[in-house]
């Protein structure tokens, strides 16, 4: 309230601060925010206050945005179960939002923000987009510093905003990019946001292979790829590299949460956790103990020999178009640190979203934002309101 005072009385004296300047958002509560709980969504840290800001939080309160929640994610920044019970999406409450920016996307759907912020280690902002209909950015990696953010793994965590469209991901990631000193891989690199850049300047490519192969939304996916015909684009087929291991790459992952959360395991207190079950944290931090110092130095080498293949592959294309979860794009763009636009791109008959996302170039999260903006206006998918929580519902 305070803050949302200042922004009026600085509003009506004329000091406007942008775009953001009143707008109320939220933050993922892996975000530290002095004088507030910061719980990471798990059991053992839910009386956590860390009193500092963290880069993003201070970025947004220049703005003038006024924070005005903590949102839920699944524990420890995996699925949407967390202490509390289990984050709903407001399209279908029998069903979770998915995770782990689960609480980011559902309260910004739901309109119970203007925007939020989420983080991405592995679909993590990708998911609950696709699953709430929310449209968001995960950034090129370090290009959001992630100082006074939970740390899954240092080499692959991105911070990035879950909005109501891609344009307002580009105010957003406008106000919070760039380098601040504390994380070290964080660099200033321009953001030229340009809404009604042509384009025809742009260079754009779709996943052929991701088309193609037969999956559950390929109706939503064919029908986006003749939209983006219709806008005046001919894509351009392109494939990603093949020949590298990727599901082996998950353990770069593994034995970096493992060593971020080492306390944790030893001190017996991921018993607290609330999921227990093979595949959830307390177990991959426990296996990931046994993970070989040769191996992870070796899955290293090869995502490296990875980052080239992909350069490689968008040398001739800015942005390319694909289903979100087509064949391997996932990981190996969370690997790569590409970034990724996400939007909606239809209903099923369920009246439940679905998703396309736009790759761009490393440092390219313009370009992509200015295609997903484009698809946008073509379709008009992200103007719907889940019934339940639409203007003027009960």
């Amino acid at each position: 309230m305070r803050l949302a005072r200042r922004a009026d009385d600085e509003i009506a004296l004329g000091r406007y601060r942008g775009p953001l300047h009143g707008i109320p958002w939220g933050a993922k509560d892996l975000l530290a925010a002095r004088g507030y709980p910061t719980t990471w969504g798990a059991r053992p840290y839910q009386d956590q206050v860390i009193d500092e800001d963290a880069t993003v939080v201070r970025r947004l309160d220049e703005a003038g945005a006024v924070l005005v929640a903590k949102l839920t994610l699944g524990a420890l920044a995996m699925g949407d179960y967390w202490y509390g019970g289990r984050t709903r999406n407001p399209w279908n409450l029998e069903q979770g939002s998915s995770g782990s920016s689960a609480g980011s996307a559902a309260a910004t759907v739901a309109g119970l923000v203007g925007f939020a912020i989420g983080s991405e280690t592995l679909g993590s902002i990708v998911s609950p987009s696709t699953r709430t209909g929310a449209s968001s950015l995960r950034p090129t990696f370090g290009r959001v510093s992630r100082h006074g953010a939970m740390a899954l793994s240092w080499t692959m965590d991105k911070l990035g905003p879950l909005c109501r469209s891609a344009e307002d991901c580009a105010l957003v990631l406008a106000a919070i990019h760039g380098a601040d000193g504390r994380d070290a891989a964080a660099r200033t690199v321009p953001f030229d946001w340009r809404a009604e850049r042509p384009l025809s300047e742009l260079r754009v490519g779709y996943l052929r292979s991701a088309f193609e192969e037969e999956h559950r939304t390929q109706e939503f996916d064919d029908a986006a790829l003749e939209v983006i015909r219709g806008m005046g684009i001919e894509p351009i087929p392109v494939e990603l590299p093949a020949r590298y291991p990727l599901g082996a790459l998950r353990i770069i992952l593994n034995a970096e949460a493992g060593a971020a959360f080492d306390e944790l395991t030893r001190s017996g207190r991921d018993d607290l956790l609330v999921r227990q079950t093979a595949g959830s944290w307390p177990n991959t931090f426990r296996t990931a103990q046994m993970i070989p110092a040769v191996e992870y130095i070796q899955a290293l080498r090869v995502r490296t020999m990875v980052m080239g293949a992909m350069a490689a592959a968008m040398e001739g294309i800015d942005v390319f178009v694909t289903p979100s979860f087509g064949g391997s794009v996932l990981l190996m763009t969370n690997l790569t640190g590409h970034p990724a636009a996400v939007v909606p791109s239809g209903f099923t008959e369920k009246n439940t979203p679905v998703s396309v996302s736009f790759i761009g170039k490393l440092w390219g999260d313009a370009d992509a934002l200015r295609v997903a903006k484009a698809f946008q206006d073509a379709t008009g998918y992200h103007k719907r309101h889940p019934p339940l929580f639409a203007p003027g519902a009960p």
